[in-house]
């Protein structure tokens, strides 16, 4: 097999060949057909999550196909193709665990993190923890691909959220373009924040159904319910207390974000709520999957080759995509 191997953090991501791994009991063998490039990889890359291990492949955005299965594993089967998330494995025993908050398993394993992913030919998986992606909801394993954690975490993201009507996106990337799509699809109105000058992405976030797109600075032209935050810029908070209504919500859904600067008590008095999400469950993700297929879930993706993993990183980190990143093997 081949795989991208981040020996430590900081430096750029080297191809290299090993051996395939046998599958251990519980686990899969799965050859990858598409893997997706997540902001979260880019905070291993730069040593900022402090669960990672080095070296490791990143990418937790996988979907592959079974080749092997380890002892007990009885589905998925051999030749079924499945989806690898972020959350590769929980202990089953801890407070979390037992009161079925697996999200905050306090022994997790983590795909890409301390855990071989996705930036790789094959990957080994636990069985319990991936996801079913039948080709004949998800043909194209490219576009499957960013469901697996962009929209994973967007869809918890909005369920944190409530059941509002007028939902505010900050920062208009992986997620927020699938995201929008599922709410649209319920019949909620949801504005787009961008970058100052970001016309490119509000114009794409207009033409994926939103009522407003504009600068993150802007006031949107009506209160909202909720806004969820996905730029990784603790300054947003503020800026998005102030959008929402009373008794509104706003939900930071990055595994990782700047300081946040102080503010007055105002912005959350009257019942504002300021939430996190952290990690997500495997119930989470049959349900997102689920509401994806529904609404008809179009991922917009730019494909890089495996052996592109550096570049790919790089355009997610200067903000040169719409949509998501995928690498294929």
């Amino acid at each position: 097999m081949k795989a991208m191997v981040l020996s430590k953090p900081g430096q750029p991501l080297s191809l290299i060949e090993r051996l395939l791994p046998p599958p251990d009991a519980g686990e899969m063998l799965l050859r990858i057909a598409a893997c997706g490039v997540c902001r979260t990889d880019l905070h291993v890359v730069d040593g900022e999550l402090p669960q990672a291990r080095y070296p490791i492949v990143p990418g937790h955005e996988i979907v592959g196909t079974v080749e092997a299965v380890g002892e007990g594993v009885a589905s998925p089967r051999v030749g079924e193709q499945v989806g690898v998330p972020w959350l590769g494995e929980t202990c089953g025993a801890c407070f979390y665990c037992l009161r079925g908050q697996e999200n905050l398993c306090d022994r997790p394993v983590f795909t890409g993190c301390n855990r071989d992913g996705g930036y790789a030919t094959h990957v080994l998986a636990r069985a319990a923890f991936c996801l079913p992606m039948p080709t004949s909801l998800y043909p194209d394993a490219a576009e499957a691909a960013p469901l697996l954690c962009a929209g994973l975490i967007g869809g918890r993201a909005l369920s944190l959220a409530g059941d509002g009507e007028r939902i505010g996106l900050y920062g208009f990337g992986a997620a927020a373009h699938l995201l929008i799509q599922v709410a649209t699809s319920q019949g909620r109105q949801v504005c787009a924040f961008t970058r100052e000058g970001d016309e490119e992405a509000q114009a794409f976030a207009r033409s994926l159904g939103a009522a407003w797109a504009g600068a993150s600075t802007q006031r949107p032209p009506f209160e909202l319910d909720a806004a969820i935050i996905f730029a990784p810029a603790g300054e947003l908070v503020p800026l998005a207390l102030r959008a929402v209504r009373k008794g509104g919500s706003v939900v930071c859904g990055g595994i990782h974000m700047s300081d946040i600067p102080s503010f007055p008590y105002r912005l959350l008095w009257e019942e504002r709520r300021l939430l996190s999400v952290a990690n997500l469950t495997r119930q989470d993700g049959h349900a997102f999957l689920a509401a994806a297929a529904s609404a008809h879930v179009v991922s917009h993706v730019r494909r890089y080759a495996l052996e592109r993993a550096n570049e790919a990183l790089d355009d997610l980190r200067h903000g040169a995509l719409q949509g998501a990143a995928v690498l294929i093997p």
